[in-house]
């Protein structure tokens, strides 16, 4: 962007409009539009919510990243998702780049390892999910999708022929390739056709676009209307674009399949935090565990860097489920469980 020249905002416009003006000039999703947004806000109310921030510097976003870190303990993502958005404003809204001259507290990393089911708790889970919700968390746990690939996922983008998945603008604006999990393909496929005669009413009413990136919708002219770029996991309701204004039927939201996914794993009696994340992650684990490659399985997530990948090898059920401890061949140890000085129960 730094060798494009710059558009300018409109002068007359409010700030937080002028925002608005830049982020749609340059493309960016609607969703990134209202996180850079709320951020914005929050940095011009940390400071009393009167000063234009055109009077404040880099110091004063240093200051309230630190603040951040320090006072709210806010993750790594957070923080930085937070100094994306203010780089935006002062670089390409305000035209005075702060970027590289600040140096806040930092948060700090904290490595996890990440949740997994084992494979008796994934197929309890699914006892408990019902409808389209069980058929996008098969998505999730057979692909290892992430949430919002799976709500995304447009028809176009399922390849039953070859059994495959096509993520398109995942993670990073990155495509990949995933496999479609040959257990759900008829069910898949009747969810489809049904979603191919919604459309079809939508159009038989003079309705039936979609959402799609302005770039794309200004080289293919006709593409909104087609069936193919239609989402795979529609919402019942027609709706209003926020931007364009058009009524068009957009996709699902995805709180409904996180609250089933939350209600089956209670329901199925785990104890574990459960999340849609974590059907990715089992998806990963289980698929080391059953002897895929780790390239592989890192080319079939959407990771950068293998060493994301490698993680799922610290949470492998034959790394440490299937081990004994040095202290269980202790005969002490066997006896002690029997008699000796403690409380019995």
């Amino acid at each position: 962007m730094e060798n494009q020249v710059k558009f300018l905002p409109n002068p007359k416009l409010k700030l937080m409009d002028q925002v608005k003006e830049v982020l749609r000039y340059y493309h960016y999703a609607y969703r990134t539009e209202q996180t850079y947004c709320k951020w914005i806000l929050r940095y011009i109310r940390f400071y009393g919510g009167k000063t234009h921030p055109r009077k404040l510097n880099g110091d004063h976003v240093e200051r309230f990243l630190s603040h951040l870190a320090v006072e709210n303990g806010v993750s790594v993502s957070t923080q930085r998702q937070a100094l994306n958005a203010l780089v935006f404003l002062y670089r390409d809204v305000l035209l005075q780049p702060i970027e590289g001259r600040i140096a806040p507290t930092r948060s700090k990393r904290r490595p996890r390892l990440p949740t997994v089911l084992s494979q008796g708790e994934a197929k309890r889970l699914f006892l408990y999910i019902f409808g389209t919700h069980a058929l996008m968390a098969k998505l999730l746990y057979g692909a290892g999708l992430r949430l919002m690939e799976c709500v995304r996922l447009r028809i176009k983008d399922v390849d039953f022929s070859r059994n495959r998945i096509h993520v398109i603008m995942g993670k990073g604006g990155k495509d990949r390739s995933t496999i479609l999990p040959k257990g759900i393909r008829e069910e898949l496929h009747s969810h489809i056709e049904k979603v191919k005669a919604l459309h079809l009413s939508d159009l038989e009413q003079g309705f039936g676009e979609v959402y799609l990136p302005e770039a794309l919708a200004r080289k293919y002219r006709n593409a909104a209307r087609e069936t193919g770029w239609q989402y795979v996991f529609p919402s019942r309701k027609l709706s209003k674009d926020p931007r364009s204004g058009k009524v068009m039927r957009h996709h699902v939201l995805e709180s409904g399949l996180q609250k089933a996914v939350k209600r089956a794993a209670r329901n199925a009696g785990i104890d574990k935090r459960v999340t849609c994340h974590t059907l990715r992650h089992s998806f990963a684990t289980h698929m080391l565990e059953r002897g895929t490659n780790i390239r592989v399985l890192q080319e079939l997530m959407g990771h950068a860097d293998v060493k994301t990948t490698e993680i799922y090898t610290h949470v492998m059920d034959r790394d440490i489920s299937k081990l004994s401890s040095p202290l269980d061949d202790w005969p002490e140890a066997k006896s002690s469980r029997q008699k000796g000085p403690g409380l019995h129960f």
